[in-house]
């Protein structure tokens, strides 16, 4: 009869994903998980299988709660153009606030692991397919309502908004302010 879990399974992906998001993934070690986790690196192995295991899994915490606040944000209610503006904004704010200024884990795997990890690849791909597709539910709505013109492309403006959004929380990581990012969210409203 093996020795019960000394911690929680969940907490400890929390834990993982924030060393992961600091230092990505090559740069994060198994020590480094064993440290932030408080875990052996037998209890790490015999839990995930894998730094690679648990960098998933990380990734998967981190669209389930990070990368689905945006979705929610857009799916509010009011004006969408509005909605669509403090969305950015948000997302630039909550950039500039962060001493570490890590940016997003979703842009900063596919930067780092794109060509080299088709798991993590895949991953951080459905993730963008799921926010373009918000987005372009988003212009499509607009388009009713009047306040984006119908002949525009939906699925282009969706691209475009994604493109936007990937741009800015880089740009977020060596911005020394928000005016720069409050140039671009300005322009890609100006340019619905």
């Amino acid at each position: 009869m093996g020795r019960p879990k000394q911690f929680d399974p969940d907490v400890a992906v929390e834990q993982a994903m924030e060393v992961f998001w600091q230092k990505g993934y090559a740069g994060t070690t198994p020590q480094d998980l064993v440290e932030a986790l408080g875990i052996g690196k037998g209890s790490l192995y015999n839990t995930f299988g894998s730094k690679h295991a648990l960098f998933e899994r990380a990734l998967r915490r981190y669209r389930d709660s990070q990368a689905l606040a945006l979705i929610e944000m857009l799916e509010e209610s009011g004006p969408v153009k509005a909605r669509l503006r403090r969305a950015l904004a948000f997302l630039a704010e909550t950039d500039l606030a962060d001493p570490s200024r890590r940016g997003c884990l979703a842009v900063n795997t596919a930067a780092e692991r794109a060509g080299v990890d088709e798991p993590a690849t895949e991953l951080v791909q459905r993730m963008f397919d799921r926010t373009e597709a918000a987005f372009r539910a988003l212009i499509e709505e607009g388009q009713r309502s009047g306040e984006i013109p119908s002949e525009r492309d939906p699925a282009a403006l969706g691209s475009l908004l994604l493109n936007t959004v990937v741009g800015l929380r880089l740009m977020a990581r060596v911005s020394e302010g928000p005016d720069r990012l409050t140039r671009v969210i300005d322009a890609t409203l100006d340019s619905l």
